[in-house]
């Protein structure tokens, strides 16, 4: 018998030979695009250099901050007035408690590359890791050192279209090496379930756009302008982040109307919107927006079934995007099919990415793509990796398995870090170890034939090449 093995060898997760080889000669070599992100372009910009490890790691990374407040911490060591040491210690204290939590390995595969800790953390080396790393964070691991360290080629960033930009057009104006550009996310300029804020958000798209908007044709306007002026800064994705697809039938001058009443919609007004007027008017922008996209040759992704903000009282004192987010159970099929159906009629179908939150839709996805995958371009409706809750390796597993037995797994664009965090890259070796595991399992069951160089030209394609022919960058 043989005694357990290493933990985070350079074998991790690779369970077979035919696995290592995979991995080791043909996935790790490979660049990285990061096609979708949430990366802040003014820190790029900056070449910010970050104090210490709680700032880069620990700030705004609601993963943690849920794994903290389960175990017992409170609010001011994570979200609080607590010095930063204070926060990571508390998060050193908590690391212990999340073996089989997937913040267990990317904790520690964060540590050792690019820092090279290998010790494992806990209230007892918390300092010392917390030293070292900061350390190499204030010599030498600035924003755009930590790019480049991963071999990063491109990162698509996440933002509004009333953003102005301006950190982009400045990254490309300074040489740097790495293109980071925009992806375009409108989701609060279909928000008509809330008038107050939308309301204020035309009046922030009117000034972006110095005009005046009265009308739902001036709105729509200002919108394509935008779309425009991102296009015109490289801009090759737009990105929605919705409870699910809305493709409700509607009539134009219903959604003029629609667009008037939530201009004049005040509180007490309740009969002036239903939720089927609501409805519509979502349907309505997701058809303008990807008719736009399939104009100039975009890929459209949809990250679909999100149950957010599910705190109320957490909500009001801490705001969105601070970990009271959970899976939700909507239904996607019929209107996912109509969306997409409607589009391809009338030959307006961009490529498409479709991302799934729970696990019980990955069938549905698999073969929700292939309805629409016609030939023209080399998996042009994709199902997207797993991300959120399902960027895991059981998450990850579940959406290739689904994918391979339902779609073509060689076609996929492969994985993405959904982060704002720079050290997130590890989740792209993490995703590249799940892979190569998945392959040379199968070869060594017999399940596939022990054909290296081509499962390893179509790993290479899964990691990089892929998505370098699919986004066109």
């Amino acid at each position: 018998m043989t005694g357990p093995k290493a933990f985070l060898t350079d074998d991790f997760l690779l369970q077979t030979e035919t696995a290592r080889r995979l991995y080791h000669d043909f996935a790790r070599p490979m660049p990285i695009i990061d096609y979708h992100c949430h990366l802040p372009p003014d820190q790029i910009a900056a070449d910010k250099r970050f104090e210490n490890l709680t700032q880069i790691w620990l700030y705004g990374d609601h993963y943690k901050w849920r794994a903290m407040r389960t175990n017992g911490v409170p609010e001011p060591f994570i979200t609080g007035d607590v010095s930063d040491y204070g926060k990571f210690e508390k998060w050193a204290e908590t690391v212990p408690y999340t073996m089989r939590n997937p913040l267990y390995h990317w904790t520690h595969m964060e540590l050792k590359n690019p820092f090279g800790v290998e010790e494992i953390l806990n209230a007892r080396t918390a300092r010392t890791i917390y030293d070292t790393c900061t350390e190499q964070l204030q010599s030498q691991f600035t924003t755009r050192a930590l790019l480049r360290h991963f071999d990063v080629r491109v990162v698509c960033t996440t933002d509004d279209p009333t953003d102005s930009l301006d950190y982009h057009r400045a990254i490309s104006e300074s040489g740097f090496g790495i293109k980071v550009l925009p992806t375009f996310r409108p989701d609060k300029a279909m928000a008509a379930e809330n008038p107050a804020a939308f309301r204020a958000y035309v009046q922030k798209l009117g000034e972006t756009v110095n005009v005046e908007i009265r009308t739902l044709a001036e709105f729509l306007d200002a919108l394509k302008t935008r779309h425009d002026y991102f296009a015109e800064m490289g801009c090759r994705l737009s990105d929605h982040g919705l409870e699910t697809i809305y493709a409700e039938p509607y009539l134009d001058r219903e959604i003029r109307v629609t667009f008037n009443n939530l201009m004049h919609h005040w509180p007490g007004d309740i009969d002036l919107l239903s939720p089927n007027d609501v409805a519509k008017f979502k349907s309505f922008m997701l058809q303008q927006f990807a008719e736009w996209d399939w104009e100039k040759g975009w890929t459209q992704q949809f990250h679909l079934g999100a149950l957010r903000n599910n705190n109320r009282r957490m909500l009001r004192q801490l705001g969105p995007d601070t970990g009271w987010d959970s899976i939700g159970d909507f239904r996607h099929a019929s209107a996912t099919a109509r969306f997409l159906g409607d589009l391809d009629d009338r030959d307006k179908l961009a490529k498409t990415i479709l991302y799934n939150l729970n696990p019980a839709d990955n069938e549905v996805m698999a073969t929700m793509i292939g309805n629409f995958n016609d030939g023209s371009v080399r998996g042009k409706v994709q199902f997207g990796s797993g991300w959120w809750f399902l960027d895991q390796k059981d998450g990850m597993e579940k959406q290739m398995n689904a994918l391979s037995n339902m779609g073509l797994l060689s076609a996929f664009v492969g994985m993405l870090t959904d982060s704002r965090s720079f050290l997130s890259y590890s989740r792209h070796e993490y995703f590249r170890r799940i892979l190569c595991n998945l392959f040379g399992n199968d070869v060594e069951n017999g399940e596939l034939p022990n054909d290296v160089e081509w499962i390893g030209q179509i790993v290479q394609d899964v990691c990089y090449n892929n998505a370098e022919r699919y986004f066109g960058f």
